[in-house]
């Protein structure tokens, strides 16, 4: 008995399976790599989920709500951010933080970039001198602020002690309305010095020394090769101290709380101690939540801004 031949498999049918196959392989690759880098993702995302994504998430429920933190909440809507964009106090707190930022970042930026420029090179006890001005920043901000306080106590305070033996005014510091801003300003400049420093530092040690050495030869000066060559090539690093400062300038409150309450008169009342007096103080959390998304939303812009215009000033090397 004769069997009947196998049937002919087509060429195009053998070409078409292999070529599946192949396109398998590698989207079974890619969902297991993608599945190795969220397992070790897990440790990360977690917590950035708890303490960061639900907060947020629950303020803005708040922030549409009138709730006194015990009372069941009652639905506003929009109302809490009309009242806010209403009130003279949300004005004069996001002016306070804006005087803050505007002493605050220029004095920390050219403060440390000298102190970067200054401890650039070979020197007997550099890494001790790094480290000591980088200690502040690594100091909790309330022993910061306590020593500050003191420091510019207008009685007894040292920088009042040596300004009245030389004979020149001794300020009230941060118990005069007209001081007090300042008095916050010379604490944060002090503190945050040394974060700048590093990060400057790190850029002018990656700077190409043949560019530099090749002005030298042809006869700029020291002036010339820094406005020139070492300011432009170092504005990435500038870049980046710029926006962080800028971020944490906004969020400006823990040397507030210490050193003046938000006094005297209201005189240093910042967007976050804002939001704390609502919310722990007045029991207004609703107003509070809804002022927490203003500050966001003008950060968020701010921050876009600057890296949309980063395209104009930033040199990367």
């Amino acid at each position: 008995m004769s069997t009947a031949p196998a049937p002919a498999v087509s060429p195009r049918v053998v070409d078409a399976t292999s070529a599946s196959t192949k396109r398998a392989k590698p989207r079974r690759r890619g969902l297991r790599t993608l599945g190795w880098a969220l397992l070790f993702l897990l440790p990360s995302a977690i917590p950035l989920t708890a303490f960061t994504l639900v907060p947020m998430i629950s303020s803005a429920w708040v922030s549409l709500h009138d709730w006194n933190l015990i009372s069941p909440m009652e639905w506003v809507g929009l109302e809490n951010y009309r009242e806010l964009l209403a009130d003279p106090r949300t004005r004069d707190v996001f002016a306070n933080t804006a005087t803050y930022i505007l002493g605050y970042l220029p004095l920390v930026y050219i403060g440390g970039l000298g102190l970067a420029l200054a401890l650039n090179r070979a020197m007997a006890g550099i890494a001790f001198l790094r480290g000591a001005y980088f200690l502040p920043v690594v100091t909790s901000w309330v022993v910061v602020a306590l020593v500050w306080q003191w420091l510019l106590s207008p009685s007894n305070g040292l920088v009042n002690t040596v300004l009245g033996a030389i004979g020149m005014p001794e300020p009230g510091w941060w118990t005069d309305p007209a001081w007090a801003m300042p008095s916050i300003i010379l604490a944060s400049v002090w503190k945050d010095l040394g974060f700048v420093m590093v990060i400057l530092l790190a850029g002018l040690q990656a700077l190409p020394q043949e560019v530099l050495e090749a002005a030298r030869v042809d006869g700029a000066g020291a002036w010339r090769r820094f406005w020139h060559i070492t300011l432009p090539l170092l504005s990435p690093s500038t870049f980046f101290v710029v926006v962080i400062s800028l971020i944490n300038g906004f969020q400006v409150f823990d040397q507030v709380n210490v050193m003046t309450d938000g006094g005297p008169a209201g005189a240093t009342q910042v967007v976050v101690g804002q939001i704390y007096d609502l919310t722990f103080r007045y029991g207004r959390a609703g107003d509070a939540s809804a002022l927490s998304w203003l500050l966001f939303a003008l950060v968020l812009v701010i921050t876009a801004i600057q890296i949309r215009g980063q395209r104009r000033w930033v040199t990367y090397a």
